[in-house]
């Protein structure tokens, strides 16, 4: 039985669909989704679907991303955020022109069940963005910064190879887990599209909602597999582009 985490998917279900075929997920896989399962692509609603059936035959954790909390503020409450159809929030709202209401119930408690992290038996952490609190998740003063951190990241990419953890100037955060796995912020911003493994991080949002693939990997081993780049599956949208 394989633990397999998959990356930011921004409505595209066909990239979601390449992946669980490549890595060729069973039902004995665990899948640990980390969050932004909308706003991008045209296929937010159905990639709601598709993971409301899958966790009837897999186990499932489900992490809250931004995206979906935005989505979440649209669907309950109806109101308009300019800034949010600027980053992919457009493409959503076009795309539940057509969605039932009965179907909108069941994706809002989806929504609403989300994890803000899960922490597995190996003090593995799985979150969307980070967290802020030096002492842990379990401190974290700002649950919202669960999915809009960015510091996390930006730490571990700045910080010097050369120091090492009994360092005074080392930073806690980073000594606490033995591994966290986010997304949020793409790879593609430091040219990657593949996951970025920084100290204990493993970023494997690797640009789905521009113009990188989507990403699932296996945490023991790191094997990962990728679709096709987003624009490829998707050549009459524009994404987040």
């Amino acid at each position: 039985m394989r633990t397999l985490v998959i990356g930011d998917i921004h409505g595209g279900l066909r990239a979601l669909h390449q992946i669980m075929e490549r890595a060729n997920v069973t039902p004995k896989d665990t899948l640990i989704f980390l969050g932004d399962y909308v706003d991008g692509w045209s296929q937010s609603p159905q990639v709601i679907d598709y993971l409301i059936e899958l966790k009837t035959t897999n186990n499932c954790i489900f992490i809250r991303g931004n995206h979906d909390e935005l989505l979440l503020d649209w669907l309950t409450k109806t109101k308009d955020n300019p800034l949010w159809y600027h980053h992919g929030g457009e493409s959503t709202v076009l795309a539940y022109e057509n969605i039932s209401a009965e179907t909108i119930k069941n994706h809002i408690e989806f929504i609403q069940s989300l994890q803000n992290y899960h922490l597995d038996e190996q003090n593995r952490l799985f979150i969307h963005a980070g967290f802020t609190n030096m002492n842990g998740v379990d401190y974290e003063y700002f649950p919202r910064l669960f999915y809009w951190d960015r510091t996390l990241w930006e730490t571990a990419l700045a910080l010097d190879k050369k120091m090492k953890k009994t360092d005074l100037f080392y930073p806690k955060r980073l000594t606490l887990y033995e591994e966290i796995y986010i997304g949020h912020t793409p790879v593609s911003r430091i040219n990657k599209t593949t996951p970025v493994n920084m100290v204990n991080i493993w970023n494997i949002d690797t640009g789905a909602a521009f113009k990188g693939p989507l990403t699932i990997m296996d945490v023991n081993t790191k094997e990962f597999w990728q679709s096709e780049p987003l624009p490829s599956l998707y050549p009459s949208e524009k994404g987040r582009n």
